[in-house]
């Protein structure tokens, strides 16, 4: 049956872009109004991934639902153009290790290469995205390094800027050595390992005391940086500190009380006296390295010298720590409180300064081993007898999240959004949005709103927006924020807002010439302006965007929480004052079965295309839904939860669809439930449980909780095919028309309410009842409360878990259903109805059912199994009937070897010989004869 489906989905998807769907479903009528989503963009620099497939399930399920409610929901696709993920891909394209590389190639010759190779899988993700269901607008996508979304970010720049919300600062960062450039606090989140450094104690030679015969005093200093070590300026010892010196082997040395017996483990030693800090505040040591004690510094007469600093602890080390201003926010702000020197000892790409002479041109923590230069810098400490102890330790350390490279603490300068001016705004306006799963929301959200730092927003890189300032000799800025403006000032045609094509842009301005900043924007920059630039506001589109902001939706990963919600929401409150959106679904991150990261090196999991080949779009589509990834937890990926999601979802409904198309000969469907005419305890009860679904449905698509207006649909399949038809046989068989036309009812209904989640099967059922042109194009159904009885669906909800014990006794005590046995005993929660109770006997097989202590009768009732047998026996006669495309009105030959014994057995124990003939007649059709041999029929004329 797969490949039914298969081949019904491909006819479906066929049929919506030969007749239009969704055009015309967003040109349709929308009574209420626009519903507006950004849709963040993916980089079509790989093929769609597991995590771009439930992104985009998210963001065609939510616009299908509002869209049916009465809503226009315009969708239209974009493309990540920018930053270091199409860097580095050229980078090793061209087999450039080195931003220097780049440079002797050219920036002009980098970026146009890049542009090239941006959009390279475009017509891999044209084919998926559609192939999954996905309504979305391809042929017309907005793309980041198109003139008018870059014009665009200038825009949010230029009004940052006029808030007083940019500046410029020297501040120590984290920095990539290998990309050359600064990266954002959510950028270094994104990128901690756990690896195995090296720590050391070092020791440095006080000097300012008088002098022991023999003996030398130190101070214990701890660093889990060797590499930083060339370029220390100072210690700092902690105020409230206890501090003690000890003598050891002829020498003394001070640290820290506390950790006087970690330090020292099984070594033999004196403690000499108590050490005050103030006693040591400002004396001088001798360095570790001499490179720079001869070289002329500001301030330098406060090198190498001992501080206090209230950042100092005594939890771990020796309560000593050394200070490199150049390598370190507590260091640098230290430095500047006390007028320390500054000294920087490495290059931005990571290597020794020349100085540095006995390490110069060394990489200080290269990415094959980066351990290496603290060995040699351990080495020379160990050479000259200032090595005190070291050791391996484990820790979580930040790596470049594109390249891997391990990052260094680094003092450099750069432009910033003040996200500290604005970060109660953004905590307050953040109360206003709702999220999907809620935890989210004070959660991940809200913590990292809590510790939000400002915001360091430019790279040293090449192919992105740029930082729209430019600079005068004189150090006069002036920030431009649209293509007019620079034109004005250029007096230039500008058509390429590019770092190549900007930076030979220059302009005179009272008497002053004008250079633009070579620095570009995080590319954070360019998705969080996605609201604005998509729709080139203000430049166009003013008064549509600004009737619509902020989105109704957004949906991508959880951990976007620390990206682009974030950026989305800074920059909102920043120049708009409010929120960006009003609701998010964040969605776990999808891992192959085992559990690793999905690897297309190690091909641990299995194509999306493929996938969708073998089981169809709607099974992914429900399989994911309803997975823990859509309640932000991780889902490992299995190809059998596809299959079984295809088995129990779309085979089953494809079976009830026949079913009914079998005994259905009326075109008309009955689409009011009073419509039916029906009394039957079944028919009454999967009305109720229809309606049931839709308000359970509406409601929970209403709060954006995908995952649960998705399981209660699984379950509704399962009951509909499982109990009510399969329950309803006999009815349909004696061409019941109640019967028929309550499942004309409930699939048409049905339809409806899949039709986000699984809109090929809708559109399937849809147009197989013909209902229409399309299921998408239908409105929402309405829950009719009236309809939804409560007691009949709590008594069958009882029944069937009285159906449920009563099989699990059979099991245990070894009688199989087809047994017929005396009674079921069991304690009765709630009362039952007789038709209820009717049921419960013939899911049991039982004559009668007591209330009591639970207990089974295992005496067999013969007459009960008899009666079973030749049941049995017609509803093997009849399939054959069936499969030799005979109807019932054909006459014909039954060959069972036992058929006429059971038949008269049946007539005689039960004394209702007019009965059996009537069973013989009436369900088998007639028969001329009854013979021997197996089973099997032949039409006899």
């Amino acid at each position: 049956m797969s490949e039914k489906i298969i081949a019904k989905e491909l006819e479906i998807l066929k049929y919506w872009q030969d007749n239009k769907i969704f055009e015309k479903s967003v040109k349709k009528d929308a009574p209420k109004g626009e519903y507006v989503f950004y849709d963040g963009p993916p980089f079509a620099t790989g093929t769609p991934h597991y995590g771009h497939i439930i992104a985009s399930i998210e963001k065609d399920v939510v616009p299908r639902y509002w869209t049916m409610k009465g809503y226009r929901v315009e969708r239209r696709w974009g493309w990540d153009c920018h930053g270091l993920p199409i860097e580095n891909l050229v980078e090793k394209e061209l087999g450039f290790k080195s931003k220097k590389e780049i440079e002797t190639m050219g920036v002009a010759e980098f970026n146009e290469t890049c542009r090239l190779k941006v959009l390279q899988y475009v017509q891999e993700w044209k084919k998926t995205i559609p192939r999954l269901g996905r309504w979305v607008d391809m042929e017309n996508p907005y793309s980041t390094m198109d003139l008018d979304y870059m014009e665009s970010v200038w825009w949010v720049f230029k009004q940052l800027w006029d808030r007083d919300l940019i500046y410029k600062d020297y501040k120590s960062m984290h920095v990539c050595p290998r990309c050359e450039t600064t990266l954002s606090q959510q950028e270094v989140s994104e990128g901690y390992k756990d690896i195995t450094d090296i720590s050391v104690i070092a020791k440095f030679e006080l000097l300012d005391l008088e002098p022991v015969e023999g003996s030398k005093t130190y101070l214990l200093a701890w660093t889990t940086t060797p590499w930083t070590l060339p370029g220390n300026v100072a210690l700092a010892m902690g105020e409230k500190i206890n501090y003690v010196k000890v003598e050891f082997e002829n020498n003394f040395y001070i640290l820290s009380e506390a950790n006087l017996e970690t330090i020292f483990a099984d070594q033999i030693y004196k403690k000499i006296e108590p050490v005050k800090v103030k006693d040591l505040e400002g004396k001088k040591y001798q360095p570790l390295f001499p490179y720079f004690q001869n070289v002329e510094l500001e301030n330098k007469q406060n090198l190498y010298t001992i501080q206090v600093g209230d950042f100092v602890t005594d939890n771990e080390g020796t309560g000593i720590v050394h200070i490199a201003p150049a390598f370190g926010e507590d260091d640098m702000n230290l430095g500047r409180e006390k007028s320390l020197p500054f000294i920087q000892h490495v290059k931005l790409d990571g290597h020794f300064v020349d100085e540095v002479k006995d390490f110069a041109g060394l990489n200080v923590k290269p990415i094959e081993n980066p351990q290496s230069t603290d060995i040699e810098i351990i080495k020379y400490l160990a050479a000259k007898n200032l090595l005190f102890k070291k050791e391996k330790f484990t820790h979580s350390y930040p790596h470049c999240w594109r390249c891997d490279t391990p990052l260094l603490n680094y003092a450099t300068s750069s432009w910033f959004v003040k996200v500290t001016a604005i970060k109660q705004k953004a905590i307050e306006y953040a109360k206003e949005i709702n999220w999907s799963p809620a935890h989210i929301k004070e959660g991940r959200f809200g913590k990292w709103l809590e510790g939000a730092r400002d915001w360091s927003i430019s790279r040293q890189r090449f192919w992105a927006s740029v930082i729209p300032v430019w600079k005068s000799d004189d150090n006069n800025y002036i920030c431009i924020g649209s293509v007019e403006e620079l034109e004005k000032l250029s007096g230039q045609k500008v058509t390429d807002l590019h770092k190549h094509i900007l930076d030979e842009i220059t302009f005179e301005k009272d008497g002053k010439t004008y250079k633009r900043i070579p620095d570009v924007l995080d590319t954070w920059f360019d998705s969080g302006s996605m609201p604005y630039a998509q729709m080139h506001y203000p430049f166009e589109n003013k008064e549509k965007f600004e009737q619509n902001f902020p989105a109704e939706f957004i949906a991508e990963a959880a951990e976007q929480a620390r990206s682009w919600f974030y950026y989305m929401h800074i920059l909102a409150v920043g120049i708009m004052d409010r929120p960006a959106y009003k609701n998010v679904i964040g969605h776990g991150i999808v891992l192959a079965e085992d559990g690793k990261k999905m690897s297309k090196r190690l091909k641990n999991y299995p194509d999306p295309n493929v996938i969708l080949d073998k089981y169809g779009a709607d099974a992914l589509r429900i399989y994911m839904l309803g997975s823990p990834v859509m309640e932000a937890q991780n889902l490992n990926f299995a190809e059998s939860g596809v299959k079984e999601a295809m088995q129990k979802n779309v085979m089953l409904l494809e079976n009830v669809l026949s079913f009914y198309q079998l005994y259905n000969s009326d075109a008309n469907i009955r689409m009011h439930a009073n419509d039916t005419n029906s009394t039957n305890v079944l028919d009454r009860w999967v009305v109720a449980k229809l309606h049931q679904l839709i308000l359970e449905v509406t409601e929970s698509m209403d709060s954006y909780d995908l995952v649960k207006s998705v399981r209660p649909i699984r379950d509704f399949i399962n009951e509909l095919s499982t109990w009510y038809v399969r329950r309803s046989r006999d009815r349909f068989r004696d061409n019941d028309q109640p019967a028929i036309d309550t499942l004309g009812y409930v699939l048409a209904n049905l339809a409806k309410v899949i039709a986000p989640f699984m809109p090929f099967m809708a559109e399937h059922i849809y147009q197989e009842l013909n209902l229409g042109e399309s299921v998408h194009l239908d409105t929402w159904p309405l829950a009719d409360q009236k309809l939804i009885d409560k007691k009949l669906l709590e008594q069958m909800e009882a029944a069937r878990q009285i159906v449920e014990k009563g099989l699990a006794a059979r099991a245990q005590v070894g009688i199989k259903i087809r047994q017929p046995l005396r009674s079921y005993t069991i304690q009765l929660a709630k009362d039952v109805s007789p038709e209820i109770k009717n049921i419960i006997l013939d899911e049991l097989n039982v004559k009668e059912l007591l209330v009591g202590e639970e207990k089974l009768d295992t005496k067999i009732d013969h007459d009960l199994e008899l009666e079973g047998i030749l049941r049995e026996s017609i509803r093997q006669i009849n399939q054959l009937r069936k499969e030799a495309g005979l109807t019932i009105q054909d006459r014909i030959i039954i060959y069972q070897q036992d058929l006429d014994e059971v038949v008269e057995k049946f007539g005689e124990e039960l004394k209702q010989a007019t009965l059996a003939d009537e069973i013989k007649n009436e369900e088998f059709g007639e028969m001329k004869k009854v013979g021997e041999g197996s089973l099997g029929i032949e039409k006899f004329n």
